[in-house]
């Protein structure tokens, strides 16, 4: 597929640090050339201390938005005039939005595409079941807590190496939100019915974060945010313990609709597999 930029193209793109991971300008960029819409989506890699800066500098709609992923996901919500109900409630944005005011509205898609992710490959999941547990406090954990609370999690478990960046969560979410710290993370996965790595941990191919799968019950459903690889280590140990998985890319693909029709004033069009598109990318094949 070839499309043709000029003048008068919609702009957009993904931030984050490190950057040359995501495949959003891949998907974003095959769903613009199908369409046939005058537009790009690229990547951006402002350094960590310049993040307000640079997010700044684009009020009145010099770009239509971002998407935003690890670290800035909770900076992101701060730069922001107005958000909607599910970025306050998460902490967090993935969605930056624009406008030619000099406003910027904030959104959270990642709820909506963890959830839809999990319905897609796991759907015997009932969120109501069972606990579910986190790996990690920063802004993706905030919004999966968020986005489970909201669905009928009757518990989430959110566990950080630093303790007090998980109780900082569970004081913002309420009393089903527990926080804890590694040592107590076998005695969470032995109720879990849903256990997220929710940290950069495995991302480019390297150890998951440290969790026993094996002591989870059987049918708890394990998910990981990371899709590059597409078959994290962590995964890889879900699957050598029996539990069914969830991939990160499915989040990503289901994430990424909002953000396009924010961005581009319509749906992604009909007919662009863009799971085969990323998978292709990962040397995966079509699965």
């Amino acid at each position: 597929m070839s499309f043709k930029i000029t003048g008068q193209a919609l702009v957009a793109g993904v931030c984050g640090q490190p950057i040359v991971h995501s495949m959003s300008p891949l998907l974003h960029n095959a769903w613009l050339a199908a369409a046939g819409i005058d537009g790009a989506y690229v990547p951006m890699g402002p350094p960590e201390d310049r993040f307000e800066v640079f997010v700044n500098g684009f009020r009145g709609g010099v770009i239509r938005g971002l998407n935003v992923t690890i670290p800035f996901k909770e900076r992101a919500l701060a730069c922001a005039d107005e958000a909607s109900d599910l970025a306050r409630l998460a902490g967090a944005a993935n969605l930056l939005r624009f406008r030619e005011d000099g406003t910027i509205f904030a959104d959270n898609t990642d709820g909506p595409g963890l959830l839809g992710a999990i319905a897609a490959q796991a759907p015997a999941f009932d969120v109501s079941a069972a606990p579910v547990v986190i790996l990690g406090a920063g802004g993706a954990a905030r919004g999966a807590a968020a986005a489970l609370l909201l669905a009928g999690a009757p518990k989430v478990g959110i566990v950080n190496r630093t303790v007090a960046k998980a109780q900082a969560i569970a004081d913002a979410l309420g009393d089903k939100v527990i926080a804890a710290g590694e040592a107590e993370l076998p005695a969470l996965l032995a109720d879990a019915g849903l256990v997220i790595n929710a940290t950069s941990l495995g991302l480019g191919g390297g150890d998951g974060p440290p969790a026993d799968l094996a002591l989870t019950p059987p049918g708890c459903v394990v998910m990981d945010m990371v899709y590059k690889p597409l078959r994290t280590e962590f995964l890889q140990r879900a699957q050598a313990a029996g539990r069914p998985t969830v991939d990160g890319l499915e989040m990503l693909l289901l994430q990424a609709v909002p953000s396009f029709e924010a961005f581009f004033g319509q749906a992604p069009p009909a007919g662009v597999d863009v799971r085969a598109v990323a998978l292709a990318h990962l040397g995966q094949g079509a699965k």
